[in-house]
């Protein structure tokens, strides 16, 4: 008598595996679209934003307000190094000046279309003196269109616009928003705007 033909079959996925799996994917491609396009965290490696913010402390930075409300002063940004910095990793620096504005160092003091500045964010030494603003050479630019000029709230260690100029929009990842690690420092970064 003939056997009946067999077919192997193979064993079947799980059903909770195959939602795992989805899971997890739909988990990564949400977390890669957040970080590219709505928000990414941003570590603080420089000292030219103290006493704001410290070294090794993280930001929130949000990548997409811009698109309906332009950076304006007093708020804090993150962007690519200027090419002529020679370094690859992001800045982070205070915007004090918009396209159109001009800027003029003098005695210790930033002056925006002719008016000087109230600066409470900027660094003071132990006896509360403020830390000098002059940069070696250029003290006075018209900013261009479309540009930041960026200055460190620590101006004594911050290289900033005063050396590489005004920055490109373009070149902006995003305003910091969030102070979130460490815990203890967790806090909305404030933007006071730079009045005189």
């Amino acid at each position: 008598m003939d056997q009946p033909a067999t077919v192997a079959t193979r064993p079947r996925v799980p059903r909770w595996a195959i939602e795992v799996v989805e899971t997890v994917a739909l988990t990564l491609v949400i977390f890669f679209v957040i970080q590219s396009f709505v928000a990414q965290p941003f570590e603080v490696e420089q000292h030219s934003m103290e006493r704001t913010f410290s070294e090794g402390q993280y930001v929130l930075v949000d990548r997409l307000s811009h698109l309906w409300s332009p950076y304006v002063p007093g708020q804090v940004v993150v962007f690519r190094a200027p090419d002529l910095t020679g370094r690859d990793e992001a800045l982070i620096k205070r915007v004090i000046a918009v396209g159109g504005d001009t800027v003029d160092l003098r005695d210790g003091a930033v002056y925006v279309d002719g008016r000087e500045l109230d600066e409470p964010y900027t660094f003071r030494d132990e006896d509360g003196a403020e830390q000098p603003t002059e940069a070696s050479g250029t003290s006075h630019w018209v900013v261009p269109a479309g540009d930041l000029f960026v200055m460190g709230d620590h101006r004594e260690v911050s290289a900033d616009s005063r050396v590489f100029g005004p920055v490109p929009v373009a070149s902006v990842i995003g305003r910091a928003v969030l102070r979130y690690w460490p815990i203890t420092a967790l806090s909305l970064v404030d933007a006071p705007a730079s009045q005189p």
